[in-house]
């Protein structure tokens, strides 16, 4: 089956500010993606080259806190951080098996949605975000079955030219990892982090 990043999830305290800050940093404004209806967020979208986007997501001020919290532990957030990050397959239920015959479980998959605010629904499958394992290096998959993908939608444009992380014992990663069928440049650090360089109109940024 083949793996391959579908975007990296941008947590944001304060979804208007963010998409700004990030505008003004690499000259490309984000495109709105739309509202996740009953969990409290919206988001804003940006393609990063070979099928791939990164997804500002924040707090929608249209919608009251869900019961349990917003996703990705975006409450908690004090500051814009890279929080999680999925990867595409187009059998879920296939990868979902192939990686719990190699000891790591990723979780049940389940259907959601969002409408754009030009009135489509997209609609896709994904296993739940493991963002409190390992800080949040281990992604989740995502298949968009019949719905076509974000980035066929005329994003706009930037380049991620490296994706690497740290963390305190790259080994104990490397697993769950190889079980997924994708890989990941991990260093040593005194953190789990994710690290993003995104070349914009203005150069490269780094996003973490």
């Amino acid at each position: 089956m083949m793996i391959v990043i579908d975007h990296i999830v941008y947590g944001v305290p304060r979804l208007a500010q963010a998409v700004a800050s990030f505008a003004g940093l690499t000259g490309v404004q984000p495109l709105r993606g739309g509202s996740h209806q009953g969990m409290g967020t919206a988001n804003f979208l940006i393609g990063l080259g070979t099928g791939a986007y990164l997804e500002i997501i924040g707090p929608d001020p249209n919608q009251p806190q869900p019961t349990g919290g917003r996703w990705f532990g975006i409450d908690r957030l004090t500051a814009p951080r890279i929080v999680a990050w999925a990867i595409r397959t187009a059998d879920i239920d296939g990868s979902v098996a192939a990686a719990r015959a190699q000891g790591y479980d990723p979780g049940q998959p389940w259907a959601m949605s969002r409408r754009t605010d030009a009135g489509d629904v997209l609609q896709w499958r994904l296993t739940p975000p493991q963002v409190e394992l390992a800080g949040g290096l281990v992604p989740f998959l995502i298949d968009w079955g019949s719905t076509p993908h974000p980035t066929s939608r005329e994003l706009p444009q930037t380049r991620l030219t490296s994706w690497t992380a740290i963390h305190p014992a790259p080994e104990l990663v490397q697993q769950p990892l190889a079980a997924l069928g994708c890989q990941l440049d991990i260093g040593a650090g005194d953190r789990a982090g994710l690290t993003a360089v995104i070349e914009g109109n203005y150069g490269l940024v780094r996003l973490t």
